[in-house]
């Protein structure tokens, strides 16, 4: 008589496993949940230290009814593009010099590195020094060679551009090593069947180089472009939002609200940030990414 087999019972999954994930859950909870939701709460409030009054959302709408407010969030989008943007651009190129076979390599690489370990603020107080429009050294240089310079901080055209500028100049560095290690790790072997089939340099770059460096890429936009949106020290440092509100930014608008006391009106700007953030930011990293997975 054949003896048949018990049916296997369905093994039960561990519980153990998922305790390991509870002290960063708590932490998560404690230092980004909770802050959050209080600030989502706060925003429909008009509050003080001692009490706080439920409005809705009459601070959303006073926030976009305020002309300096929405020049802030505009501002705020042209900052990040045109950081990141240049970011991308004068990193990539200082990467392609910086792999290449120069002199003093290693020291030149230390060199651009070095304005990321600097004092942001402090950054920000001696180029306003060096920008000063008629005793500043840049314009006295471009004096000296016969050219009027313009005043960087005090033409609300110039402004934002301006801090920009700076900022660009104290963050390549770290784009230009996120680019050098982008570009260590593309195999020589891309390179020499290239240069059999007679690719020149230019055609290296466009068709080797840049879609090889993609990860790279999407890794400087990502990172540039959220340090651009959240920028609030640097554009502090230099021009406390001015002249007038030529280059205040959302982060500039909501540190005055909280100055003045419209802390429920600030905090409502704190909510528009993070949605800006996310609506910009997820849809970017999503394209780039989708655009890696492709290749």
């Amino acid at each position: 008589m054949t003896a048949v087999a018990a049916p296997a019972l369905p093994k039960r999954r561990s519980l153990y496993p998922g305790w390991f994930y509870a002290p960063a859950a708590a932490v998560y909870s404690v230092l980004f949940l909770a802050p959050t939701l209080a600030s989502l709460y706060f925003s429909l409030t008009r509050w003080t230290l001692f009490d706080a009054t439920f409005i809705g959302f009459d601070n959303f709408a006073q926030f976009f009814r305020e002309p300096f407010l929405v020049q802030g969030l505009v501002n705020t989008v042209i900052y990040a593009v045109v950081t990141s943007g240049l970011k991308v651009v004068v990193g990539m190129l200082l990467a392609l010099m910086l792999t290449s076979e120069i002199i003093a390599r290693g020291y030149l690489r230390s060199v651009i590195f070095f304005p990321v370990l600097v004092s942001t603020v402090g950054v920000g107080i001696t180029f306003t020094v060096l920008m000063h429009p008629t005793q500043g050294m840049i314009n006295q240089t471009l004096a000296f060679l016969g050219m009027a310079g313009p005043g960087w901080l005090v033409d609300p055209r110039l402004a934002l551009f301006s801090v920009a500028l700076v900022d660009v100049w104290k963050g390549v560095g770290l784009a230009t090593v996120i680019y050098i290690a982008g570009l260590v790790a593309i195999p020589r072997d891309y390179y020499e069947a290239a240069r059999i089939d007679g690719a020149t340099k230019l055609q290296n770059f466009f068709y080797v180089t840049l879609p090889l460096s993609r990860p790279a890429t999407a890794t400087v936009i990502t990172l540039s472009f959220i340090g651009g949106l959240r920028t609030f020290d640097l554009i502090w440092a230099m021009t406390k939002g001015g002249p007038g509100f030529a280059s205040d930014t959302i982060a500039s608008v909501i540190y005055k609200q909280y100055q003045a006391g419209f802390y429920g009106l600030s905090t409502a700007g704190n909510v528009v940030l993070f949605i800006l953030i996310a609506v910009l930011v997820v849809p970017l990293t999503m394209f780039l990414n989708r655009k890696q997975g492709h290749e």
